[in-house]
This record gives structure tokens, sequence and C-alpha cells, in this order.
């Protein structure tokens, strides 16, 4: 008899401390690397520099001002994810889905984001400086004052994206598809575009000084006020541009 009650007082004892672990926040677990599922988990500030979340599951994750410095995120879920001001520089995001998330004066210096897709997602302030975005999909995106300069898009989607006042001073641009979309004050400095497509894109008031444009279509594009001032134009329809006060490549302007 004795024993019985001891035995169910050792049960009850080892049920109480299983009890804690069997009921772990995802939060918890997803720190400790016990899991890659952490959906609308609260990780704002944490840092995981250096961390291999390939394929983690972080949508709607409020990630503000985490760090991901050098991390490997290759196909992770971040649709709808808030990086406000999180450090992503020189993370590997390829294949990540960023749908509608929000990296507001984020750091994304050098980061990779090939096949990434970061349809509406916002983008405004960010630093993404020498990053890369080959075959990316940034349809309708906001990447406004966002600092764009000397990447690489690479056959990239941004079709009615928003890059007003965006730098992409000496960027990579290459059989990407920017068309109707948002270039005004934009600047182009050294920038080479190659057979890409600005079919009805607001460049007004853009600075393409020093600019190579090979094969792009400007057709229906928007240059009021633009600066094409020793920019190489070969092979680049201007058919029903609209003109005004645009500096020509030879410093003439264009009423």
């Amino acid at each position: 008899m004795v024993r019985a009650r001891l035995a169910g007082v050792a049960m009850i004892a080892a049920g109480a401390l299983a009890a804690p672990a069997a009921c772990a926040e995802p939060r918890d677990d997803f720190l400790s690397g016990r899991t890659r599922v952490c959906q609308e988990c609260d990780l704002a500030g944490a840092n995981f520099k250096r961390r291999d979340l390939g394929g983690a599951d972080l949508t709607g994750a409020n990630l503000r001002g985490a760090n991901f410095h050098d991390a490997q995120l290759v196909g992770a879920k971040l649709a709808g994810a808030d990086l406000t001001g999180a450090n992503l520089n020189k993370a590997n995001l390829a294949g990540a889905d960023l749908t509608g998330a929000i990296l507001r004066e984020a750091m994304l210096y050098a980061a990779v984001l090939d096949r990434a897709t970061l349809t509406r997602a916002d983008l405004t302030g960010a630093l993404m400086g020498a990053a890369r975005f080959t075959r990316s999909d940034l349809t309708g995106a906001k990447l406004r004052d966002a600092d764009l300069r000397k990447t690489r898009l690479v056959e990239t989607v941004a079709n009615g994206a928003d890059l007003t006042g965006a730098a992409l001073d000496g960027a990579f641009v290459r059989g990407a598809r920017l068309d109707h979309a948002a270039l005004a004050k934009t600047r182009l400095m050294e920038a080479q575009l190659i057979d890409t497509t600005l079919a009805g894109t607001d460049l007004t008031a853009a600075d393409l000084r020093g600019a190579t444009l090979r094969g792009v279509d400007l057709t229906g594009a928007t240059l009021t006020g633009a600066t094409l001032l020793r920019a190489t134009l070969d092979a680049t329809p201007l058919d029903g541009a609209v003109f005004g006060g645009t500096t020509m490549p030879d410093g003439t302007k264009r009423p």
C-alpha cells in the first residue's frame, strides 16, 4: 500500500516537471533552435547573427530591430513580418517569401535576395547597397528613398514599384521589368541598364548622368526635368516619351 502511494506521488511529481517542457512557448523553442516555426512571434531585437534559419517560418512575426547579420535565411517564410530597422547585412535570403513584409530602414548591405518574393513589401529608406536581386519579384514594392547603389537587378520584375528618390548609382540592371514604376527624382548616375523595360515609367527629374542604356525600352516614359547628360543611349526607343526641360546626352535641352 505504501509503495503504491509512493509510486503515485512519483508519477505526479514527474508530470509536474514535464508540464513546463510540454507547454514551452514557440518563441522559446525558436530561440533555442528546437523549432524553425514561429508564426506571429514577438522576436523584436533578437540576435540571430550567423544563424542557419533556412526554411524558417516567421510569417507575420515581429522582428523589429532583430539582428540577422550574415544569417542563412534561404527559403524562409517572412510574409507580413515586421523587419523595421532589422540588420540583414550580408544575409542570404535566396528564395525567401517577403510578400507584404515591412523592411522600413532595414539594413540589407550585400544581402542575397535572388528569387526572393518581395511583392508589396515596404522597403522605404532601406539600405541595400551592393545587394543582389536575380529573378526577384518586387512588383508593387515601396522603395522610396532606398539606397540601392551598386546593386544587381538581373531579370528582376519590379512593375509598378515605387522607387521615388531612391539611389541606384552604379547599379547593374539587366533584363529587368520596371514598367509603370515610379522613379521620379531617382539617381541612376553611372548605372548600367541593359535590355530592360521602363515603358510608361515616371522618370521625372531623374538623374541619369553618365548612365549606359542599351536596349532599354522607354516607350511612353515621362522624362520631364530628367538629365541624361553624358548618358549612352544605344538601341533605346523613346517613342511616345514625354519631354520637358530634359537634358539630353549632348547637354542640349529638349522642350
